[in-house]
């Protein structure tokens, strides 16, 4: 980790962290108390040791079950106050998260509640934090587009603190077309647009995700380098990428750190960025990706801080704050 002093003073943005990933299992635990929500575990211990994943649905099998502990506004709020006091450790100053409503209303869980809570902890955060944040609503691929126009329709009453539209869970067998209708739709009311493409299914995901649902940004995105003429239209079109080094390497879509490809996403072009992704699963949040990299590939300064350029670059913000954030960027990598 010869970096490790540079990535720590670098100023950075998050843009792929689905908050229920951060539920750390003290945390868990502790709902599950306040709750009085069952749990097949009775410690810390045996919660770590059930996070053991050989692909992306075996997590996903725990992930949904850790979420059942979300129960009250107050719930979400302890949950985003927790990773956006973690992530502010790692100088994290601007964080745009995703939320499941599809993972908790099922459960009778308030829609309002939900987004109450999260927005609750990220007003907290700009005062007393200085971190800026957005929501961006996830719709859960394996189930229906019809569910998803319903979600839709809740967050058309709060466009004001949600600011766009992704796609998440299970990717195989899901493809993106499946939600051209409802994604044409949250992009003629304003929403930005990303989808989850590239982690496990193929490269026509991202194909489908760019040409068929219009997204901003590529969230994964490795498998599109296995199709040159793709690696050439992310380039030019300048759609980034929000990569996530650890939950790669746990959730096997690489063998081995050393075989990440996000230098050859820069060598390429491509606007990669840096990311937990659901951290208290994977181990690490943004820093600790960072210093995997750099552990695994030797990153040169200027690689550290071309990607810490590109999480600015990426980020749903507006030009002056961009530019500001770039300068305080450029200020500490002296």
């Amino acid at each position: 980790m010869a970096r490790a002093g540079l990535i720590n003073a670098l100023p950075k943005a998050e843009l792929h962290i689905h908050i229920e990933g951060s539920l750390e299992p003290s945390l868990m635990l502790d709902l599950a108390t306040r709750n009085n929500v069952s749990l097949p575990f009775s410690s810390r211990e045996e919660v770590l040791a059930a996070y053991q994943f050989d692909q992306l649905q075996d997590f996903l099998n725990l992930y949904y079950q850790g979420m059942s502990v979300l129960r009250s506004r107050v719930d979400f709020r302890d949950l985003a106050t927790a990773y956006l006091a973690r992530a502010a450790a790692d100088n994290v100053k601007h964080v745009e998260i995703f939320f499941d409503p599809q993972g908790h209303l099922p459960r009778g869980v308030a829609f309002d509640d939900v987004l109450g809570g999260l927005n609750d902890a990220l007003d907290d955060a700009a005062r007393n934090l200085g971190i800026s944040g957005h929501l961006i609503m996830c719709f859960l691929r394996h189930l229906d587009e019809v569910d998803a126009e319903r979600m839709l329709d809740l967050a058309l009453a709060h466009k004001d603190r949600i600011i766009g539209i992704g796609l998440d869970s299970s990717e195989l067998g899901h493809p993106p077309r499946k939600f051209k209708n409802v994604f044409r739709r949250a992009r003629d009311q304003g929403f930005h647009l990303v989808a989850h493409a590239g982690e496990e299914g193929p490269p026509d995901y991202v194909w489908e995700a760019i040409e068929i649902l219009g997204v901003d940004r590529i969230d994964h995105g490795n498998r599109a380098l296995e199709d040159r003429e793709l690696v050439l239209r992310i380039a030019r079109d300048k759609i980034p990428l929000t990569v996530c080094p650890l939950s790669n390497l746990r959730l096997c879509v690489i063998d081995d750190m050393r075989e990440h490809p996000i230098r050859r996403m820069l060598e390429a072009g491509l606007i990669a960025t840096v990311n937990s992704d659901d951290p208290a699963y994977f181990g690490g949040y943004v820093n600790e990706n960072f210093q995997a990299l750099d552990t695994a590939l030797d990153l040169t300064d200027d690689e550290v801080i071309a990607l810490a350029r590109n999480s600015f670059e990426a980020a749903f913000i507006a030009p002056d704050e961009k530019a500001r954030a770039l300068a305080r960027l450029a200020e500490a990598a002296g």
